[in-house]
């Protein structure tokens, strides 16, 4: 089965930026989908803020296995009826992973309810990532640790929740560490957080970030259908108890009337 994956990148820095529009003169966004086309059980394409709707429709979404999002620049531009778009095809089911500076994004934020804030510095530092479970999928084919010449410092603590697991530690020359590479459930959703990929650094052509975005594609795709409602609260009559009641003391509710919301 071919996984369909969608990338969606500001577009923001590689037309404003000379420095980022000669590292990635077609985007970030295509970069990144060029590098999970390299894989022929992947099928990837783009869509940018500027394009009509962000390039985002609950359409789109529903023939999207996984959503890989990149933001910096303008996260307060993305709308909040994309934001609930997204939350819910995650919550049905579908994959997401954020990149980088995402973790700001309101779709993370949304999904992680938390302020996802983080110390940083950019300095061009050498960052050390490092595994922290060799067996786990989205490490698949690493060596135990790689390294990027040039990336912003992400420092902790990291304003997230507990994650499932911790798949990456990174260690930067000016000495902070930073959990760079988590996973949660969400729903029925797989999410996966990548740190590195700051736009003034070549980090998306790096092939060992290729390998790990192309093996968290995999991770984050959930075969299983879509729920349709991944919110539905139903009401179950006394009389459809899988145990025979006795109905007892008032109550605000007839028999299949939504609740309070």
């Amino acid at each position: 089965m071919t996984i369909r994956a969608l990338v969606w990148g500001e577009n923001v820095h590689e037309r404003k930026n000379r420095v980022v529009a000669q590292i990635y003169p077609q985007g970030m966004h295509q970069a990144i989908a060029d590098a999970l086309n390299a894989d022929p059980a992947i099928r990837a394409g783009t869509a940018t803020l500027d394009q009509p709707g962000h390039g985002i429709t609950p359409q789109r979404l529903a023939q999207t296995d996984v959503l890989l999002w990149w933001g910096h620049a303008a996260h307060g531009d993305v709308s909040d009826a994309v934001t609930d778009m997204v939350c819910n095809a995650v919550w049905s089911g579908m994959g997401a992973i954020f990149l980088h500076s995402a973790h700001f994004s309101k779709p993370f934020r949304r999904l992680m309810g938390a302020p996802c804030n983080l110390t940083w510095r950019e300095a061009g530092e050498r960052e050390r990532l490092w595994l922290t479970t060799r067996n786990h999928p989205i490490a698949a084919g690493l060596p135990d640790h790689f390294e990027l010449e040039n990336e912003e410092m992400y420092g902790e603590p990291f304003g997230v929740p507990e994650p499932l697991e911790t798949v990456f530690v990174s260690w930067f020359q000016g000495g902070e560490v930073f959990r760079s590479g988590l996973t949660w459930r969400r729903g029925a959703g797989n999410v996966f957080y990548f740190r590195p990929g700051h736009e003034t650094y070549p980090t998306y052509h790096d092939a060992t970030v290729q390998t790990v975005l192309r093996n968290a594609v995999t991770w984050a795709h959930n075969p299983a259908p879509r729920l349709a409602d991944p919110g539905a609260a139903p009401n179950v009559p006394v009389a459809r108890a899988l145990e025979p009641i006795t109905e007892r003391g008032p109550r605000l509710h007839h028999d299949g009337e939504d609740g309070l919301r």
